[in-house]
């Protein structure tokens, strides 16, 4: 299997962004799974084309984007995106959409078809907070999320994709009064895990990932 994962790079103010700075660490292949890795601009649209152009260069079996979500202390595995782009904050090209379309001809939704449930419990196992989460937001990481999933069901571009949220590493949390930050290092050999279990599991595991909300 070859699996192309993407981090997103600085946004909002930040000097560094931990999604790419893990994907970068991640080993070349992890089991049986061949990984390729593919920076992507915090941009909405731009980031599509950029995504886009990797995989048709690629040519991989499964996608997985990854971005920061500070606040969050755990590795989240993203369920579903949504049709809408509405930006608390501009895009690092000054885009600030609101309330707009990702795809006017798309669906209200679409959910992810990577093993999410068995990507958590492989995560856990490695001792690493991890869950199911059920919004990937309205920024430019939903965005990326839904265009790879609109695309997949329209042009076959892969078999399967989905989203990884990470949390701040501990030199972004300088300054902000406790909010939960995980070791680079950690966030790291989690994406790793959770690349292990796509390359295992064809169909997801049943077990509780829900949320009370």
């Amino acid at each position: 299997m070859k699996l192309l994962i993407t981090g997103f790079d600085p946004f909002g103010g930040e000097t560094i962004n931990p999604a790419w700075e893990a994907v970068k660490l991640l080993p070349e292949s992890i089991d049986n799974v061949e990984v390729v890795k593919l920076q992507i601009p915090t941009v909405f649209h731009r980031s599509t084309e950029v995504l886009i152009k990797g995989i048709e260069m690629h040519r991989p079996d499964a996608v997985i984007c990854v971005g920061q979500a500070g606040g969050r202390y755990d590795i989240s595995m993203e369920r579903v995106a949504i049709n809408i782009d509405d930006a608390r904050i501009k895009d690092n090209e000054g885009n600030q959409p609101v309330d707009e379309a990702v795809y006017p001809d798309g669906n209200s939704a679409y959910f992810t078809n990577l093993p999410i449930k068995a990507m958590v419990e492989e995560v856990k196992a490695m001792n690493i907070p991890a869950s199911v989460s059920n919004t990937a937001g309205t920024f430019v990481c939903n965005h990326i999320m839904y265009s790879l999933l609109y695309n997949i069901e329209r042009s076959s571009v892969a078999k399967k994709g989905g989203f990884i949220h990470v949390p701040y590493i501990p030199a972004q949390v300088i300054g902000k009064k406790n909010t939960p930050y995980m070791e680079l290092a950690t966030i790291s050999k989690g994406l790793e895990a959770a690349i292990r279990a796509v390359g295992k599991y064809d169909t997801d595991i049943r077990v509780n990932g829900g949320a009370e909300f």
